[in-house]
């Protein structure tokens, strides 16, 4: 499977959130990483649908829409309607039952389904619903913030889910060109990067970096 890059919006300068969008656009961006935080599941508070709404409007790029909030089946609709593509839910904020009812509900709309873990959640909470899910993200740092340090432990998390899982595989947090060769070597298939792509000056050079790692 090729490898491809989703800058994290997180990162972004949002005074000029359409500005960067476009440069990262420009760069050879594949999807748009976009965190969503509530302030509960996660001590940070982000963005919404209205932003989403607006996003969508900018550019053409895939908007993966990660959601690290709880109960994330009360506002999945809203950011439906705002125009995202994949919606990815926390498997530490829904249960299988539910997830498995987002799954239904997201794929009538044309929306891809994803479930996250966090670093120290075992595989083994989402290894009965990874037949319902188009793709897995798997959290290389404790979520929040951006601009953290990978943690190399997830690795043989993403070893093990590739061997049991044919889907695509992202990985977010700490993702730079220095840890982006293991990640596919693992099986990744999909790299968020934040800081190190839009801290970048050349973001096309920090993109092809990541792409070509493996």
């Amino acid at each position: 499977m090729s490898v491809k890059i989703a800058p994290s919006l997180l990162s972004a300068d949002f005074s000029c959130l359409g500005k960067e969008i476009r440069r990262v656009e420009l760069a050879g961006a594949d999807i748009l990483h976009i965190d969503v935080m509530d302030g509960r599941f996660v001590p940070n508070i982000t963005i919404g649908p209205a932003v989403i709404r607006c996003i969508r409007k900018v550019t053409r790029l895939p908007l993966d829409v990660h959601l690290m909030i709880v109960e994330p089946q009360k506002i999945i609709p809203a950011f439906v309607e705002a125009g995202s593509d994949m919606i990815t839910m926390h498997i530490e904020t829904i249960g299988t039952q539910a997830l498995r009812s987002q799954a239904v509900y997201l794929r009538k709309h044309g929306v891809k389904v994803g479930v996250s873990l966090n670093p120290k959640t075992p595989l083994k909470k989402i290894q009965g619903i990874l037949c319902t899910v188009d793709f897995v993200l798997v959290m290389s740092v404790n979520p929040g913030f951006s601009g953290q340090k990978f943690i190399p432990g997830v690795l043989p998390k993403i070893r093990k889910l590739r061997a049991c899982f044919a889907g695509d595989i992202s990985v977010d947090g700490g993702v730079n060109d220095t840890v982006a060769p293991e990640l596919i070597r693992a099986g990744a298939t999909i790299l968020a990067s934040g800081s190190y792509i839009f801290g970048a000056k050349d973001a096309l050079a920090a993109i092809e970096r990541l792409r070509d790692a493996g």
